[in-house]
């Protein structure tokens, strides 16, 4: 006789996944996400240069025009970039003081995923697989994993 397994009743509704190849979710996502990655860029002391390769690499015209609150869409990658640094930042606001959060980003890190690197460095030359590992590593310190 097999047993049925079922889950137990929650009233918590899944939040449905983002399609972030509908270009319709990435206009309704951008101005949002632009307007937290510069705020954050503000508290972290991050240079036009390091911000500009965060977001993957733009270029000096197409950064300066996000920067002056142009409205266009971003690709995914972008939205997926500022999607981790967002989780990164509240995670680090949550472990940390606010100076401590705010500085964690620039300050040479002992620990061995960052090789003695800045965490924000480590971010700019491993690309997203690094955004990852940075976000579940703060994840797992704050409890959240």
């Amino acid at each position: 006789m097999a047993l049925s397994h079922a889950y137990p009743a929650t009233r918590h509704e899944v939040a449905p996944l983002i399609d972030l190849s509908d270009r319709a979710e990435r206009d309704r996502l951008s101005s949002g996400a632009v307007r937290a990655f510069f705020n954050i860029m503000d508290q972290w002391k991050v240079r036009d240069e390091a911000a500009r390769q965060l977001l993957g690499g733009m270029s000096n015209g197409a950064f300066y025009a996000l920067k002056k609150g142009g409205d266009r869409a971003l690709d995914e990658d972008k939205l997926r970039r500022i999607s981790y640094l967002v989780g990164i930042f509240k995670a680090l606001n949550i472990i940390y003081s606010e100076d401590l959060a705010d500085q964690w980003m620039q300050l040479p890190n002992k620990n061995r995923i960052f090789r003695g690197m800045a965490p924000n460095d480590y971010l700019i030359h491993g690309g997203l697989p690094a955004f990852a590992t940075v976000r579940k590593l703060l994840d797992a310190r704050r409890g959240g994993h």
